[in-house]
């Protein structure tokens, strides 16, 4: 799925049934985040805490405070006597969502410019060629998490460490609707949409740069195709293979 040691993607991990509780307890966390924003746990896909439990070994309590984490960032939606399901993003959500990125990520763009250093610009122009790759070749998912990192990042460089924590959610949000809704081999603009972006802000113009990020956005939105898709009972031996 990702390459150890890069930039801007998480390591792979080893989930063994043994180890620290709460280290384990973040490596499941992140593996059924993945899952989710990859499609392989797909929207509406119920998320039995015993089936869950059983799969990594690990109480049902402690599957129930992942889930309850998930919740939070809305990538799993909690019902009463009915528990845990993949969130089904629906059109008005996607909209809420991809309208709070507009206010947040455009309005961080001219501190961005003010303080990105050449060193971020490099880092930046790797993580947007590295998601040029993936898109080349195929790797539809893996070109989602890097393009969700890559406005992590920038969120990261405005020094505002709580709004770039809440682009992080955002940005993982984006992904599930953009793993469901998007065009397969295409994330809705243009493959140096990124590279024009980091050279307005290598530029220090944070008036263009908010502008692009703008028109960016919304190119992102009016390229999804909302269609519902019926539930599906998924095998997590076969989804976390353990």
């Amino acid at each position: 799925m990702t390459d150890a040691g890069e930039p801007g993607e998480a390591k792979p991990r080893r989930l063994g049934k043994n180890g620290d509780g709460a280290e384990r307890h973040e490596a499941i966390y992140r593996t059924i985040s993945d899952a989710i924003i990859e499609h392989r746990l797909k929207p509406g896909a119920r998320l039995r805490e015993d089936a869950l439990a059983e799969v990594f070994g690990i109480s049902r309590t402690g599957v129930r405070k992942i889930l309850q984490r998930l919740a939070l960032e809305q990538l799993v939606t909690l019902t009463p006597r009915r528990g845990a399901s993949v969130t089904r993003p629906t059109a008005e959500e996607a909209k809420d969502v991809f309208d709070a990125r507009q206010m947040v990520e455009c309005g961080l763009m001219p501190e961005v410019a003010r303080r990105i250093k050449p060193d971020d610009v490099r880092e930046l122009r790797d993580m947007a060629r590295r998601e040029r790759e993936a898109l080349k070749s195929g790797e539809q998912s893996r070109a989602i998490k890097l393009s969700a990192a890559f406005h992590e990042r920038l969120a990261q460089l405005s020094g505002n460490a709580t709004l770039a924590a809440f682009v992080g959610q955002l940005c993982s949000r984006s992904s599930l609707i953009l793993a469901v809704y998007g065009s397969s081999g295409h994330l809705g603009c243009e493959s140096h949409d990124h590279d024009d972006l980091i050279g307005f802000l290598e530029a220090g113009d944070g008036e263009r740069a908010t502008a692009f990020m703008g028109r960016h956005l919304k190119a992102i939105e009016a390229s999804l195709s909302i269609v519902e898709e019926e539930q599906e009972a998924p095998d997590l031996h076969q989804i976390f293979n353990l």
